[in-house]
């Protein structure tokens, strides 16, 4: 099983990201860099947090044009699972392999706490966690605040691409005082064909039992379960 973590000028989190799947997970994952127009023989991507570019533009609006961003693309149209954390939610949305923007936080503050998610969608990253399962993960963003229009939430909501949403310690999401504004209390979304995912939430950082939280580490294993059963 081999993954690559995409590294770009800011990145912050792409250690997390290769400790969780290397060393936790026990998979082959390795860096790719920005500057490289090749991803390798690889059978996952994630794209991991941090400030790449220094955000400048909007977050994520420089990295779609660096050498690797047509790679990255090229994988994801043949079916490649491809996650983004964070920064690299932001990125997706760039790219146009995710519908939708991450805006400011509705009060304007950066958020960098425990929150609870609820899943809400099937696909490589959470076939194997219980549709309504609770999950605590950390954040850290300023501009996480899902946005899209009317009709693309319709189409989420429809094609059940709404991976994660914020909710309470006991998967209230109704009532319960928002994250950061988003639409729908979004925390994540799957595009259409199910295989790439994006989510403000970082799940490396809550994969250890001694990071305070191992629920992130759900993903990271269904995304083995979802290789190894497409290998059998």
């Amino acid at each position: 099983m081999n993954i690559a973590v995409v590294v770009f000028p800011g990145s912050n989190a792409d250690f997390d990201a290769l400790h969780a799947t290397r060393d936790v997970l026990g998979a082959n994952a390795r860096y790719v860099f920005h500057k490289e127009a090749s991803l390798g023989a690889v059978d996952a991507v994630i794209i991991p947090g941090g400030f790449s570019y220094g955000d400048y533009l909007r977050t994520g609006a420089i990295a779609c044009f660096s050498p690797i961003a047509a790679a990255i693309r090229s994988f994801a149209a043949q079916g490649g699972p491809v996650l983004g954390i964070c920064n690299g939610f932001q990125i997706l949305t760039e790219m146009h392999l995710l519908p939708g923007v991450l805006t400011r936080n509705k009060h304007l503050r950066f958020e960098c706490r425990d929150v609870h998610v609820r899943v809400e969608g099937r696909g490589p990253f959470t076939n194997t966690i219980p549709v309504g399962s609770v999950l605590r993960l950390p954040i850290a963003h300023a501009e996480g605040r899902y946005h899209c229009d009317a009709a693309t939430l319709s189409r989420l909501q429809k094609n059940d691409q709404i991976a994660f949403r914020y909710c309470d310690a006991q998967g209230k999401v109704e009532g319960v005082p928002t994250v950061n504004g988003s639409i729908d209390e979004i925390a994540g979304i799957y595009n259409e064909q199910k295989n790439v995912l994006g989510l403000m939430p970082h799940p490396e950082r809550a994969s250890e039992a001694i990071l305070g939280s191992a629920d992130g580490f759900q993903l990271f294993a269904a995304l083995r379960s979802h290789l190894q059963g497409k290998a059998a």
